[in-house]
């Protein structure tokens, strides 16, 4: 097997589950409810980082044809095993990461998307793969982008401001503790948030701008630090 290319592959090389809030078929069904409401239709749907395939499961009823991409084998292996459960026989597996992918695809799609993951990139990556979604993006199609970490509130959560018991003294320690994080993972040149990073809004919607998109976005039901961004053709 190929060394992975960069510091996240290496990190989630070895994962079998992805970062939702809770891992209950309950909470990942109404997760799901809330994203589809966002897709809004079409009939072929690319989903880019589907993990353990914990959503794309939940997708599938509603699409023709759909394929789950991830650069992690043991994703995927979960995955694999999930969907012969659900038996979803409209859902196909690419093992690619967003510089291979697009080379792997036969067909274009009415909805491009990927949830919690586009965070792992750097802008430079994330303007580069909104570009290669638009050219496999069926014509009316939308590349919607889930749970991306918000940069004003972000900050805020880490440190425990959303907290029902929040006070003083627990975002004093709860933020020493983030400095700490920061500093070793700096030292053992390792990831300072294994969220990955956290971007305004207005930043996205810039590259959207960019490759002749327009873009709106909704805070998310289920995570108050984060934000989707739903991009349409202008």
């Amino acid at each position: 097997m190929p060394k992975p290319k960069n510091v996240w592959e290496e990190f989630f090389k070895d994962k079998k589950h992805g970062g939702h809030r809770y891992s209950s078929e309950e909470f990942l069904a109404m997760e799901a409810r809330e994203k589809l409401f966002h897709l809004d239709g079409g009939k072929t749907l690319l989903d880019f980082g589907c993990g353990s395939a914990e959503l794309l499961t939940y997708y599938a009823p509603e699409y023709e044809k759909l394929v789950g991409v991830d650069f992690s084998p043991s994703m995927l292996g979960e995955a694999s095993k999930r969907i012969k459960k659900k038996g979803c026989n409209n859902i196909d597996l690419i093992l690619a990461n967003h510089e291979t992918l697009w080379e792997k695809l036969e067909f274009s799609f009415d909805r491009i998307t990927a949830a919690g993951v586009i965070q792992y990139l750097t802008l430079q990556e994330i303007d580069k793969f909104i570009f290669d979604a638009s050219r496999y993006l069926n014509r009316g199609g939308k590349i919607v982008l889930f749970d991306l970490l918000d940069s004003r509130l972000y900050p805020l959560w880490k440190v425990g401001l959303f907290s029902k018991d929040v006070n003083c003294l627990k975002i004093l320690r709860k933020a020493g503790f983030e400095l700490q994080t920061v500093v070793l993972a700096s030292i053992k040149n390792r990831p300072k948030d294994i969220l990955g990073f956290a971007y305004h809004p207005n930043k996205i919607e810039k590259i959207a701008n960019k490759h002749g998109f327009k873009m709106i976005y909704v805070c998310s039901m289920y995570y108050e630090y984060k934000y989707h961004a739903i991009m349409f053709r202008a």
